[in-house]
């Protein structure tokens, strides 16, 4: 039940994740989100995985490796972060002067949720001569115990930049660990975490979906499970999925990966057939119900109030910028963007 009062709101934040009181509903949201950008200097930075009218108002529209980049290098006084608690996080690491918004701090992620630092501590120690390369889908306390970031954009990159006979850790997402080790021919000891929006697809299903539609490719992110790799027609990050799509001659497309993305395809190939791949549930698309926590409502409201911000502590933060900073200078100097 939304609340009226202002003091009230912001005292439920830390418990309800978000300002939760009432909008007036005539007022036009994308017109007042683009008038608090100008008065606030503002960037509004947004996940291909957030919902189409969020993505439509957005400065920027990337993966991880995109925003990051863009969090890095921006003037604006505020970021407004559309995505999800670890990107919120990545951005205050890099932007410590500037106020970071998330419109709902419940906004998780499982993949981040399956590595604790406690244990991730415990797991590190047993195996003192590893580096140690993290998904940038973790915490800010699990980048702090990695010596690389790496995204599904980089990652291949980034093991390629150390020595054939360096020991390395992956983490979190055992899934993509398992893609890099067959892709790079390492043997990196892998973290068991893996993402519930990517593990979550039927393989029967989508494998009847491909007889229904023979002309359609079926293209997969990394953080899949390998039985559906094996019978993807290409592999990619989330920006490489949508490249490919533009560059490629077929019409039609099973999209395995998170359904947010479908409206970039469709509107840089409106054309083309985009279809999602089928979970293994009774549901008919395959949502990140983090990634949708976020609506236009909270985003214009923790705009509007500056609330939710994300603070840290400097010297996790601190921590945590060194390995960031080190999977940035790698993907530069590979010419590597979002």
């Amino acid at each position: 039940m939304a609340v009226i009062n202002m003091e009230e709101a912001r005292k439920n934040v830390s418990r309800v994740g978000f300002l939760d009181i009432e909008i007036d509903p005539t007022l036009d949201l994308f017109h007042e989100i683009e008038r608090l950008k100008k008065e606030k200097n503002a960037i509004l930075l947004a996940h291909y995985y957030q919902e189409p009218d969020i993505q439509d108002v957005a400065d920027y529209i990337g993966d991880s490796l995109g925003l990051a980049q863009q969090a890095e290098k921006t003037t604006a006084d505020i970021i407004v972060f559309a995505g999800v608690h670890f990107m919120a996080e990545t951005a205050k690491i890099l932007n410590p002067t500037k106020k970071v918004l998330l419109p709902d701090l419940n906004a998780g992620c499982s993949l981040a949720d399956s590595a604790p630092a406690e244990r991730f501590r415990a797991f590190k120690e047993q195996h003192p001569n590893h580096i140690v390369i993290s998904y940038i889908n973790c915490t800010a306390d699990i980048k702090a115990l990695s010596d690389i970031i790496c995204t599904s954009s980089n990652a291949e990159k980034i093991i390629e930049s150390l020595p054939a006979d360096q020991p390395i850790i992956f983490a979190p997402d055992k899934n993509l660990g398992a893609y890099l080790n067959k892709k790079s021919g390492r043997n990196m000891v892998l973290w068991d975490g893996a993402c519930m929006v990517h593990e979550i697809f039927s393989l029967e299903k989508i494998t009847k979906l491909k007889v229904r539609h023979p002309e359609a490719k079926l293209i997969a992110h990394p953080e899949c499970e390998e039985p559906l790799l094996q019978i993807a027609d290409f592999i990619g990050s989330t920006t490489q999925l949508l490249k490919y799509t533009q560059q490629d001659a077929s019409s039609a497309y099973i999209v395995a990966t998170e359904t947010g993305i479908l409206h970039q395809m469709q509107k840089a190939s409106p054309g083309k057939t985009f279809i999602p791949a089928p979970p293994d549930n009774s549901c008919a698309c395959n949502d990140c119900p983090y990634m949708k926590l976020n609506t236009l409502e909270k985003l214009y409201l923790c705009m509007e109030y500056e609330t939710p911000e994300i603070l840290m502590d400097e010297q996790l933060r601190l921590a945590a910028k060194k390995p960031i900073d080190r999977m940035l200078e790698i993907s530069k100097a590979a010419g590597l963007g979002g």
